[in-house]
């Protein structure tokens, strides 16, 4: 056996039975292996990835033109509160996707990418993604670290250090060109219950159409009438009842509906809409007209949406001061905290089964109030064999784990956090 299917054969992910759920009383396993089936399925109907043969990178920073002088994957000043893109800046421009630019399901790439503060075709790098999140929002650099981790970890190449925002490009991405990743197909930023999940603001659960990636009018119309109530704002407070409404519609409409650990993402993300997309960050007001510029939703006047680019609102500034590891969890505990939901996930329709406990972050099912675990539980969906479905573990070769105990151990360092060494 030569050493590329070696490779090839450890590096495919096992899916082993979900001891909490599958053995649990009343559950019906024979329903369990068809939903297993029918997201497999699903995984391989991904429509093909746009190839683009220009790949130009992040354009570069070029004086005086720094922003906060994140460059390379090194830390910035965390230094904001100007205007961004700097007036004048040559290079941070906007430009709309061509038809062969990847784009996919989070807005702040999109943007990233449409602004060439990652590379405009959509296939970005470990560093480009700590430069762009620290010079565009301030996000404080282990974040940056912890994020770009996540999604170069579970969805990119830990050897070139590639991703896509989209769609699998593993072709462009994996060091072994066209043949597969160490984790399998590199799936990019749409590939499911990695990075992105079920219930998104502005996005359809992959059950449906297996498009996670495209954004759905109807959906962000009933997110942003939400607002309604709180005074148009994404606040804190509307941001905790969108997220409660978007778990109660997916749970009651999606038959392979998931939310599991990595459900922390979802709520760290749902801060970012009044911590770092406002001008001026938690420092300023979070708008449904600086909201929809980020998320490219465009009122159609008749009370509806349709698609643009996203955009950075004009005379928008940056975030004064850095979004932590521990400003992110600190807010994850304070919307979850507002309408708690249960961890796990359906088998069919009206047949919820809670999981159990992970670490001491989740117990019986429910999501830890202290920042602390929460924070410590972002390390550890990137270091810990973690469930991503009901029915599968996605089980880390020791190179992959290798790969996110280097990024993180350096950035957790000091955090209470149980370290994994390797």
């Amino acid at each position: 056996m030569n050493h590329l299917t070696l490779l090839r054969m450890i590096a495919v992910p096992s899916a082993l039975a979900f001891p909490f759920v599958a053995n649990l009383p009343g559950v019906n396993n024979e329903m369990l292996e068809a939903r297993r089936a029918h997201y497999n399925e699903n995984q391989k109907r991904q429509t093909s990835c746009p190839v683009n043969p220009n790949h130009p990178g992040a354009h570069k920073y070029v004086a005086p033109y720094l922003y906060t002088g994140a460059n390379h994957g090194l830390p910035g000043s965390g230094i904001g509160g100007f205007d961004v893109p700097i007036p004048g800046d040559p290079n941070h421009y906007f430009e709309a996707p061509g038809s062969l630019d990847i784009r996919g399901p989070c807005p702040g790439l999109n943007t990233a990418a449409n602004y060439h503060f990652i590379s405009h075709d959509g296939i970005t790098t470990f560093a480009e993604l700590l430069d762009a999140q620290q010079n565009i929002f301030n996000v404080g650099y282990d974040l940056a670290v912890t994020l770009a981790a996540i999604g170069v970890g579970l969805t990119g190449d830990i050897v070139t250090e590639k991703m896509s925002i989209g769609c699998d490009a593993t072709s462009r991405t994996s060091a072994l060109g066209g043949l597969q990743g160490v984790l399998g197909k590199e799936g990019g930023i749409n590939d499911h219950n990695k990075f992105e999940q079920d219930t998104s603001l502005s996005r359809t659960d992959f059950f449906f159409h297996s498009d996670d990636h495209t954004f759905n009018a109807s959906i962000w119309k009933e997110v942003t009438a939400v607002t309604s109530g709180f005074n148009n704002l994404f606040n804190r407070d509307a941001m905790a009842k969108i997220m409660s409404e978007r778990y109660k519609d997916s749970a009651a409409t999606n038959p392979n509906f998931y939310f599991g650990p990595k459900s922390v993402i979802l709520y760290g993300a749902a801060s970012f809409l009044y911590e770092l997309i406002p001008s001026l960050g938690n420092q300023g007001i979070p708008t449904r007209e600086v909201v929809n510029s980020f998320f490219g939703a465009k009122p159609d006047g008749s009370g509806g949406f349709t698609f643009v680019p996203e955009k950075i609102p004009d005379s928008w500034d940056i975030r004064p001061t850095p979004f932590t590891n521990a400003d992110v969890a600190a807010e994850v505990v304070a919307l979850y905290s507002q309408f708690p939901v249960p961890l796990g996930g359906n088998v069919g329709i009206n047949n919820f089964n809670a999981m159990g406990s992970f670490g001491t972050a989740i117990q019986n099912g429910k999501l830890s109030l202290n920042p602390k675990d929460v924070k410590c539980l972002l390390y550890q969906i990137v270091t810990e064999n973690v469930p991503d479905s009901l029915s599968t573990v996605l089980e880390l070769p020791l190179n992959v784990l290798n790969f996110m105990t280097g990024k993180l151990n350096p950035v957790f360092a000091g955090s209470g956090c149980p370290l994994k060494l390797t």
